[in-house]
């Protein structure tokens, strides 16, 4: 480990070597002469504060000479750079990391230590009501892809003075910062510390899709479509689940904050259930929980009837009537679920002066001539429509890919083994789900193992007065609010 050389010349070569100040046009060097001493600043173009760094080097540039004669180091912090975030360093590795980051370094002749001046600044966005979590009435701020500002959201909210931020950093070449945020007095230290030791393994260049690499790594079962954190945008969503004892990862240059550990019912929740009356919130979850069962579930239950009509009461016998048209039925479906997906690619990909036109060319080719020309029936498309609504009702978005997947997985077995196969495939899943676990957390809890306590808050939406315990699975140490 190399360090800091009391002679300016080494250093300013040493650093320009590292930097590659000649090759990079936004690394910049300034070679300054003040108060009798040769000094050299080094920072990065677009990540620096201009006022605040004018305003220290004017401060600088009236020192009379040899007032740093002695004892520089500590004169420069202590008096002549009224600044708050100051640091000191004989590392370079810890300079350059530091510079590439943001914060200036300050070099001294005859100065056998740097000075780190935190006055950085990042492009940002004001913060915004995320697009995936909307809610009628409620808070419109969201995070954005500054990690200070978001830790700030969250603080904001929780004013709690054992609130912790724990910083580190991932990557070995993108140094990608990365907070562990959780109450000390509430969370499980167990948990914690096997979050940040997730964390520490990680082995990787960089993180070039943030918060995304971040799960890749530490939830593993890469052909496992389930989440085993959640996301969230929205900063009284993060603060919520920290009082229930959960632990926030925050990544720079992510707008979306990890929840862990989670379980499958933590991703069925959402805050418009809290922003209405307890009895109309626990309408809506009713309604929610409705919604992605039939997404899973419906179309390959109503296939099944299709193929054996002796299975339907006559009551229900009109579930059972369509038109086969011209291509098989199994076929329709699998054409209408791999259509809807590229539809939705193709949306994503659809500047939005063109999205009325996209819409409507769908809805004419999933719509009447689609059906005139006899690719699909009627029924395919309506109970295909009611599964898609179940699966945009759905809160987590990666929560409803997965069951897409699933429910896929459903029609597939479905049609090659029948009853046996539906109810195979439903067991199959359910046995998935039970053995999953998030951080030591079962998946399906309060469901497996049962808890009726736990059971009850998650199908009914509680009144916030008489919701005063934390969930027993993540073993707080204050169990009660």
């Amino acid at each position: 480990m190399k360090r800091v050389s009391s002679r300016l010349s080494e250093n300013v070569a040493y650093m320009k070597t590292k930097l590659g100040v000649e090759k990079s046009f936004d690394v910049i060097y300034l070679d300054v002469h003040y108060a009798g001493k040769d000094m050299a600043l080094f920072m990065i173009d677009g990540f620096v504060k201009d006022d605040i760094l004018h305003y220290l080097m004017k401060l600088l540039s009236e020192l009379p000479n040899g007032v740093l004669d002695e004892q520089p180091l500590d004169k420069l912090l202590r008096t002549h750079l009224p600044y708050v975030e100051l640091d000191q360093t004989d590392d370079f590795e810890r300079i350059i990391d530091g510079v590439l980051a943001g914060p200036t370094a300050l070099f001294v002749d005859g100065m056998n230590k740097a000075i780190l001046i935190d006055a950085r600044t990042y492009p940002v966005r004001g913060p915004q009501e995320p697009d995936m979590e909307r809610v009628v009435r409620g808070a419109r701020d969201g995070y954005v892809e500054t990690i200070v500002f978001n830790t700030a959201l969250t603080r904001r909210r929780v004013r709690d003075r054992s609130l912790r931020m724990e910083y580190m950093q991932i990557g070995r070449r993108s140094k990608t910062d990365v907070c562990v945020c959780y109450i000390e007095d509430i969370a499980d230290s167990a948990i914690v510390e096997e979050v940040k030791q997730s964390l520490a393994k990680i082995d990787t260049d960089g993180l070039p899709m943030g918060e995304k690499t971040v799960e890749e790594f530490i939830s593993g079962r890469h052909l496992n479509p389930y989440p085993v954190v959640r996301y969230t945008e929205r900063p009284d969503t993060a603060a919520a689940h920290l009082y229930e004892g959960h632990v926030l990862i925050f990544v720079d240059g992510s707008p979306s904050v990890l929840i862990a550990p989670t379980t499958f019912w933590h991703h069925l929740q959402h805050a418009e259930e809290y922003r209405n009356k307890p009895i109309v919130g626990a309408y809506l979850r009713f309604v929610r929980f409705l919604a992605v069962w039939l997404s899973i579930f419906l179309l390959p239950l109503w296939y099944m009837c299709m193929k054996n009509p002796e299975l339907v009461p006559p009551a229900l016998s009109f579930v059972a009537k369509s038109s086969e048209g011209n291509i098989p039925l199994f076929g329709q479906i699998l054409l209408i679920e791999f259509g809807l997906d590229m539809l939705r690619m193709a949306a994503i990909h659809t500047p939005s002066a063109l999205a009325t036109a996209l819409g409507l060319v769908a809805a004419l080719m999933i719509g009447g001539i689609a059906v005139e020309v006899g690719l699909f029936s009627n029924e395919v498309i309506l109970y295909f429509a009611m599964a898609t609504i179940g699966t945009f009702a759905t809160p987590s978005y990666e929560l409803g890919l997965a069951n897409r997947l699933v429910r896929l997985a459903l029609l597939i077995v479905t049609a090659l083994f029948g009853v046996v196969g539906y109810v195979v495939g439903i067991t199959i899943w359910l046995v998935m789900l039970a053995r999953m676990q998030s951080f030591g957390v079962p998946y399906l809890w309060p469901f497996i193992p049962f808890s009726y306590r736990g059971m009850r808050d998650v199908l009914i939406r509680s009144p916030i007065p008489l919701k005063n315990r934390r969930p027993t699975v993540l073993h707080p140490k204050d169990p009660d609010r």
